[in-house]
Formats: structure tokens, C-alpha cells, sequence
């Protein structure tokens, strides 16, 4: 019964991603067909340890997506520095790129190097995280209040705590630096806090950082070993509330949540350690980041499909936002089979070879 699933799923999410290539491409004052006097993009990715998407998936996909459109793109990671970010920036900008895609790492830092490029008239995309406060031109990412609201109704479905009348929680909650985690958390608490018997009994930052969120829930389950389930806001920090449960005998009887569809992630979801992921396709994403800036190099103002409040300043921002899939057991192969994961990356050992095997992801 899994393949049906996996090809519906699949389906909705190449659907949903054309009509957002269309409404890119297709939203705009010029047509002009003439090649663009500017070829160059630059493209700031934030760190390696919040999430393995800025070491492989993005990098893969906005290098296929910049030699698919002609353009020639350059690529930084800062490496969690916000000073190596704004350094790497004036490095672009001096180089000569005509649009930059911003990850920031805080809204400060961004919200300058935003305001560095609009001087020298770079134009720039906020690029998965919204820069509060900034003055980038257009924002594309996904739908990051559904992305909560998703983690929130998937929670309460976990088997673990499915049907019951009393619920005891804590939360883990992403960097408050981030807006998206901002957003994350408007989502899964507009969903938890009406859940009747759901009783939150902590909530803190893991900073999106294994090691924190490995010191705060070890303090968490030592005040309310009681707990039922546990809001964690990815992958990454849900591996350490996992581990931490597994020191206590646990793993696999508290509810767990995630997001990214991580190859760890949706290792304990097939091991029923972690209830689900939240699984964001890349290329919803970075092929319509790259569109976008092969449309404004070429002369073009593409009108976006909606648009995003600032809650810093209230301006309305040009918006490209995807839709989420929620990741269980039941479509656990579908990163795997759009190629988001390989099966090598998600089933290295023999052991996990045979899970793998057992939940329809199979290795060479």
C-alpha cells in the first residue's frame, strides 16, 4: 500500500511546485529575450550545524539551478560567523553580482547586508529566513507558520499519545534569532494549546544546536519525567531528545516531533523513535530563487503571488511561499524517492539496510 501514497504525495508536491515556477515566471512587466548584461548571483548560506540542507541539498540544487538559467553563481557559507557573513557579502557585491540571496543568521547582520547591497543597487532575496527589518526585495521559503501548524496537528496523531485525554509536554523551540523559528512556533502552538488535556510543562530554546538541546531537555525530563511528548523543532535537536531518551529507557514511548527529513530523522522514524519530520523539498525553494534572479538580471519585476508582513517595519514583501509534506512511517520512502535523500545516506549499515528495506527505501 506504500507505493500509492508515496506516488500521491509526490504528485502534490511536483504540482505545487510547478504552479509556483509558473507564478514566478509568469508574473511580470517585460518579456524581453535579450541576454542579460549581468550573469552573476551571489548566494550566502548561514552554517553547517543547524540543518545538513547547507552542506549538500541546497548547494546540489542552486548549482543545477544557476547552470539550468545561464547564470554563474557563487556560493558562501559563513559557518555560523555573522562577521564572515557581511565579510563574504562585500566580497559579492565587489565581485559584481547584480542579485544576492540572503540566508541570515540574525536580522541585524542581514538587515546590513541588505542595506550594503541596496547601495551599490544589488538587488536582494531573502532566501528561506525573512530578514525583519531588511529591505530585500523578495522573500522565498515555505509557508513556515504551516510548517508549525503541520508539526503541531502531526504531534497529536503520534501513536504515542493519540486518543489520550491527558497529555503532559514540553517544547523545544528553534533560534530566536531566526524568524522562521519565530513562525515555527506561532504554528504549533496555535494547534497545541487548544488540544484539550494537552498541558505544556516547559518551553525553551535549543538554538538549533545538538549540544543545547541536549543539555535543556536532560533538565527538562529531570524536572517532569512525566513527559508525554516533546515539540522539538527539527531533526537535528530532535536526535539529541532522542538520545537523551534512550539513556532513560524512553526512546520510542514519548512522541517526538521533527522537521528537515534528515537522513537521522528519518532513520528513527522508520525505528519509531521519532513520530515524524517535515519534509521541504529544496527545490521548492532554490529553483524559484534562481528564477527569480534570472528574471530580475534579465530587466524583468515579476510580480510575486503574495507577500509577507515585516513585523519589524510592516512592509509587505514579494513572496514565493511552498507548502510542507508531513513525514511518517506511512511515506517515509518519499525523500528518498525524489531524490531529496539517497538511500546510501539514509541506510549506511546493514541494520538499517533491512529497515529500510522493510518500509520501502532500498539501497543498491
Amino acid at each position: 500500500m506504500r507505493t500509492p501514497r508515496r506516488a500521491v504525495a509526490l504528485a502534490g508536491t511536483v504540482l505545487a511546485l510547478m504552479a509556483t515556477l509558473t507564478a514566478c515566471g509568469n508574473n511580470s512587466t517585460s518579456t524581453g529575450s535579450a541576454a542579460p548584461a549581468n550573469t552573476k548571483v551571489g548566494i550566502l548560506l548561514p552554517d553547517t550545524a543547524s540543518s545538513p540542507r547547507w552542506v549538500s541539498a541546497d548547494p546540489t540544487e542552486l548549482k543545477q539551478q544557476c547552470a539550468a538559467n545561464k547564470l554563474t553563481c557563487y556560493i558562501d557559507n559563513a559557518n555560523g560567523s555573522a562577521t564572515t557573513q557581511q565579510a563574504q557579502a562585500q566580497a559579492l557585491i565587489n565581485a559584481g553580482v547584480g542579485v544576492l540571496l540572503v540566508v541570515n543568521l540574525d536580522s541585524g547582520s542581514g538587515k546590513a547586508i541588505e542595506s550594503l547591497a541596496q547601495q551599490h543597487n544589488v538587488v536582494t532575496i531573502d532566501y528561506d529566513r525573512l530578514t525583519q527589518g531588511g529591505s530585500a526585495s523578495y522573500y522565498v521559503s515555505y509557508d513556515n507558520v504551516k510548517v508549525g501548524e503541520d508539526q503541531g496537528t502531526a504531534l497529536t496523531q503520534a501513536p504515542q499519545v493519540k486518543g489520550k485525554s491527558s497529555v503532559n509536554y514540553v517544547e523545544i523551540d528553534g533560534a530566536p534569532t531566526d524568524n522562521n523559528a519565530t513562525l515555527f512556533a506561532d504554528g504549533y502552538n496555535s494547534v497545541l494549546s487548544k488540544q484539550p488535556g494537552w498541558k505544556k510543562l516547559a518551553d525553551q530554546t535549543g538554538n538549533w544546536d545538538a549540544a543545547t538541546a541536549q543539555t535543556v531537555f536532560t533538565t527538562m525530563l529531570g524536572q517532569h519525567p512525566d513527559i508525554n511528548a516533546v515539540m522539538v523543532a527539527n531533526d537535528t535537536m530532535a536526535q539529541s531528545v532522542i538520545n537523551v531518551l534512550k539513556a532513560q529507557g524512553l526512546a520510542g514511548k514519548v512522541a517526538v516531533s521533527g522537521q528537515d527529513a534528515t537522513a537521522g530523522g528519518l532513520d528513527n522514524i522508520m525505528a519509531g523513535t521519532q513520530a515524524f519530520t517535515i519534509y521541504k523539498p529544496v527545490a521548492g525553494e532554490a529553483d524559484v530563487a534562481i528564477k527569480l534572479a534570472a528574471q530580475i538580471l534579465a530587466g524583468q519585476k515579476p510580480t510575486a503571488p503574495t507577500t509577507t508582513k515585516d513585523p519589524t517595519t510592516g512592509r509587505e514583501i514579494p513572496s514565493y511561499l511552498a507548502n510542507p509534506t508531513v513525514i511518517t512511517k506511512a511515506n517515509v520512502a518519499l525523500p528518498v524517492t525524489d531524490g531529496y535523500e539517497t538511500a546510501a545516506s539514509v541506510c549506511p549499515t546493514p541494520a538499517l539496510q533491512q529497515l529500510c528495506a522493510a518500509n520501502g527505501i532500498h539501497t543498491p
